[in-house]
């Protein structure tokens, strides 16, 4: 689909990069999402955040306190002569939202693993442009992501965005949720005009990581930050761990560096065209490395074949595996960067061997 965007840029927001949206993850009282709100005044937010309805793993939790929550959200956000947003997951959600005029809607990730729940949200806002920013689904899963800002769009909505939220991941992790940047990076590539918001605070789930993944957002060039801010963070009834004081979101923000995405520098763009020649050189050398190793790869395809032997070897994959990573460590690439990259590489390596053993052309 070719997306038809109305500019960020004229969503009426006060800053046009980043953009900054903060405010407790749940709306839990009156008073304290009116003095979240006045906090924040410092820090020259352009959307006061809020949940009322809270999609919880498990039941007993609290689920935020429902529809009643939305006109506290509204008053703070009038206070602080700001837009307000919340999340919705059906279209119930979407109806009392618009009667208590809500300025932006969002989609949590939870709802756009759904296509039905994603239909049933467009639907209900069919006819009505209100800003719409789209969570990426839980698992890392682009087509689907790029699947549920299909759906809003061919119900005629044109003030559309995402949010990058990090993605769920088993195990141990530095991260709530692995941002896997690569994957925002290609919806950016894919639809440039779409503004993309980074959510460190559901990235990390530590509030002191927040800095510095909303540090990298930035460089990356993403058009802002929703960040979680809670009056007594420790106090809350959600997400504890990934809130901050308003306070502590004011020095967030001025430490932040806002770098320049081009320059009028001609020394510097002499010397940036230089050095990117130079690497187009490298990367045609190295795709001539790998085709040469792919072709002996099919060469050991063709003699298993003959000799009646598995694939996979292993012992031999493992040998590779440990000296390979070892030896780009020592060059100075990262352990992760190794595996991955070798994982690729043996990949790559069986699928050409099967289609030698198969006849496969």
């Amino acid at each position: 689909m070719d997306f038809k965007l109305t500019p960020v840029t004229e969503w009426g927001l006060k800053n046009k990069r980043p953009i900054l949206i903060a405010g407790p993850c749940s709306v839990e009282t009156e008073s304290q999402v009116m003095e979240t709100a006045m906090g924040l005044k410092d820090a020259n937010i352009d959307v006061l955040r809020g949940g009322i309805w809270k999609p919880r793993t498990r039941p007993n939790s609290f689920e935020g306190v429902g529809s009643v929550g939305l006109k506290w959200l509204k008053d703070a956000g009038r206070a602080l002569n700001v837009p307000v947003t919340t999340e919705v997951a059906n279209a119930k959600h979407v109806y009392e939202a618009l009667r208590a005029q809500i300025d932006i809607l969002w989609i949590g990730a939870r709802t756009t693993v759904n296509p039905f729940a994603v239909q049933e949200i467009a639907d209900a806002l069919r006819g009505i442009d209100i800003p719409v920013l789209v969570k990426n689904p839980v698992n890392p899963d682009l087509p689907l992501w790029i699947g549920a800002l299909e759906r809003l769009q061919a119900a005629g909505l044109t003030k559309i965005g995402a949010i990058h939220r990090g993605f769920s991941t088993y195990g141990n992790s530095a991260y709530r949720n692995n941002p896997h940047w690569e994957i925002p990076i290609e919806l950016k590539r894919k639809i440039p005009e779409l503004p993309i918001i980074v959510d460190p605070s559901h990235i990390t789930g530590k509030r002191e990581m927040i800095h510095p993944v909303s540090q990298k957002a930035l460089d990356l060039d993403f058009n802002g930050l929703m960040i979680e801010s809670h009056i007594i963070p420790d106090k809350a009834l959600s997400d504890a761990k990934q809130q901050i004081t308003p306070d502590r979101l004011v020095e967030i923000k001025k430490a932040l560096l806002l770098r320049d995405v081009s320059t009028s520098n001609e020394a510097f763009l002499e010397k940036l065209v230089e050095m990117r020649q130079t690497i187009d050189g490298i990367d045609k050398q190295l795709i001539e490395i790998l085709s040469e190793r792919m072709n002996v790869a099919k060469q050991i395809g063709q003699c298993k074949k003959e000799n009646n032997i598995t694939i996979l070897q292993k012992d031999r994959w493992d040998q590779i595996f440990k000296e390979r990573k070892s030896l780009g460590v020592n060059k100075g690439l990262t352990e992760r960067f190794m595996t991955e990259l070798y994982n690729s590489i043996h990949k790559e390596s069986i699928k050409q061997q099967e289609n030698v053993m198969n006849d496969i052309g």
